[in-house]
């Protein structure tokens, strides 16, 4: 993450990202209606990361795609109370998510466990999954990063999110935990502490095809690859702070 917060294009969109966000923060009106903004930003972020998902429902049910978008509600209100754990523990974060998130869809030994095989769910189509045998590696480094790190914060919740897309680590979940992950970065660092801004939202509006693309643009691991993703990712950003409407 280090490497990346020196090249300029990425300072400059995250820095843009950023600003988007607290323009959001010091608008009068959410201000003056903090408690139901903070609460349609988990109902539309939970909704929109659900359809990232196929859920594309107006209401709970019992069916497949109805606890998809209950999980999906509940990981997303849940995310920002973990900003206390984030900055010492993140792998404890993700994965805590993650057993939110998943218990009604895999067996309780794959709660919170790195996947052994490389069957994953894919619901966006990423394709190119990494290795089984890499992610509790890779996970380790993300956590040991995160703990670590000095970056912006919108860079930081970018490449959190980037790494999770990227690896798919679970068996299932690991996009709406990537997702997530965002909303508690971003609120342990007091970027968005108040949870006003809703990132799904941007993800979604980007469509799910620009949304693929910065997936494999990030993959590929070099400076053009990432730049592209992050432009994705701070104009998802922008997009969710100015989607709130009071």
């Amino acid at each position: 993450m280090e490497q990346i917060a020196q090249w300029e294009l990425v300072q400059e969109l995250t820095g843009a990202a950023r600003a988007d966000i607290d323009e959001l923060l010091w608008r009068r009106d959410v201000r003056a209606a903090s408690r139901e903004v903070a609460q349609l930003s988990i109902a539309r972020g939970g909704a929109d990361s659900a359809a990232l998902e196929g859920a594309d429902l107006v209401g709970v049910e019992q069916s497949p795609m109805g606890k998809v978008l209950a999980a999906s509600l509940a990981v997303t209100a849940e995310a920002p109370r973990m900003s206390e754990i984030w900055p010492n523990a993140p792998l404890q974060v993700i994965t805590g998510l993650h057993t939110l998130v998943a218990k009604e869809f895999v067996d309780v030994q794959e709660l919170a466990r790195p996947r052994l095989t490389q069957k994953a769910d894919d619901p966006l189509h990423v394709g190119s999954l990494p290795q089984y045998q890499e992610i509790p590696g890779a996970l380790m480094r993300l956590s040991h990063q995160c703990s670590t790190t000095r970056v912006p914060a919108v860079l930081e919740a970018g490449y959190v999110h980037g790494e999770i897309m990227r690896l798919r680590p679970f068996t299932w979940g690991s996009g709406l935990v990537a997702r997530a992950t965002v909303r508690t970065v971003l609120s342990a660092r007091s970027v968005d502490p108040s949870n006003f801004s809703i990132p799904e939202n941007g993800m979604f509006e980007s469509t799910r095809t620009a949304y693929v693309a910065a997936i494999r643009d990030f993959s590929t691991g070099n400076q053009a690859g990432i730049e592209s993703y992050f432009k994705w990712f701070s104009a998802s950003l922008g997009l969710g702070a100015r989607a709130v409407v009071i």
